[in-house]
């Protein structure tokens, strides 16, 4: 194999993986710039969507397409849950109190898994079965190009819904100014449960695509790719939708191409590392708005 040929594919390895970082990051990013919170407990909303499509699929045998439509549907309801029990009473509370509220939401979503499905990981084939294809001497897999096409038309549908439904409008007021849009009449709650509910869709698609990819269920599984989902948006700019598309996209290339090309157990490293150095240079992020604060 040849140099261009290895980097070529470790490419396409971190453009993958980092389209499921990106889906995760719109969760947290949207969350932040809507209700000025950070959702730790997002990772686990993965694990949940991964261990409910095992249920719908390999339990109760529903077709594939019934079963990643119920799998998103629990998913943006646990999201509204957990927001109207752990997060909404928390709203203008100190960030202390609502990071413990967030990490005890994350135990509990783990430790509920773990009582119904115990400790020891369950394999788990993909439902993705069709054939990937090859370009020149590089062979991409069906779950590679499902995971392309599956991110690209979220951002799409994403992108169209934010700037071009009445609805979009009104998470893009409450984002700006919270008490001016409930003044122009924009119902609040109801636009930040909807944003927790579509941010929680988005980690269902993640999570189905990630347990595609590396077919092992476990109550821990979303722990990791939730905290680097994070880095990405921090990466990409907190709040700002395309800037957690380029965070979690870059993240996915720089660990790929860290673990061929430097050392598997420095990649995580040098993704934080160059986190580091990007907000050293713009602490907003790649794509964040620089603020001036007025004296």
């Amino acid at each position: 194999m040849s140099l261009i040929t290895g980097i070529l594919e470790q490419l396409i390895n971190g453009l993958r993986t980092g389209s499921i970082y990106a889906l995760i990051a719109i969760g947290y990013t949207m969350v932040y710039g809507i209700a000025k919170m950070i959702n730790f407990a997002h990772g686990d909303i993965i694990m949940v969507g991964a261990y409910s499509l095992y249920v719908f699929t390999a339990i109760l045998e529903l077709p594939a397409a019934a079963a990643v439509i119920l799998t998103v549907a629990v998913c943006a309801a646990l999201g509204i849950v957990v927001e109207r029990i752990a997060y909404k009473p928390l709203r203008n509370a100190p960030s202390l109190a609502v990071l413990i509220t967030a990490i005890g939401v994350s135990y509990f979503l783990q430790n509920t898994a773990l009582l119904i499905f115990k400790a020891t990981p369950i394999p788990f084939g993909s439902i993705i079965n069709i054939s990937g294809i090859r370009l020149g001497n590089i062979n991409i897999s069906g779950v590679t190009l499902v995971t392309f096409v599956a991110t690209a038309v979220m951002m799409v549908g994403l992108t169209l819904f934010v700037n071009k439904t009445r609805a979009g409008s009104a998470m893009r007021a409450v984002s700006e100014d919270r008490g001016a849009a409930s003044l122009m009449g924009i119902n609040v709650n109801k636009t930040i449960s909807m944003t927790f509910a579509i941010g929680s869709a988005l980690a269902a698609v993640a999570g189905i695509l990630y347990i595609c990819q590396y077919q092992s269920l476990q109550p821990t599984l979303g722990a990791l790719p939730g905290i680097k989902a994070f880095v990405a948006a921090v990466l990409g700019g907190i709040g700002n939708i395309p800037g957690a598309m380029l965070g979690g996209l870059l993240l996915g290339i720089i660990e790929s191409l860290s673990r061929a090309y430097i050392s598997t157990q420095l990649a995580d490293a040098i993704v934080y590392g160059v986190l580091v150095i990007v907000l050293l240079v713009r602490p907003s992020g790649l794509l964040g708005k620089q603020k001036t604060e007025k004296v």
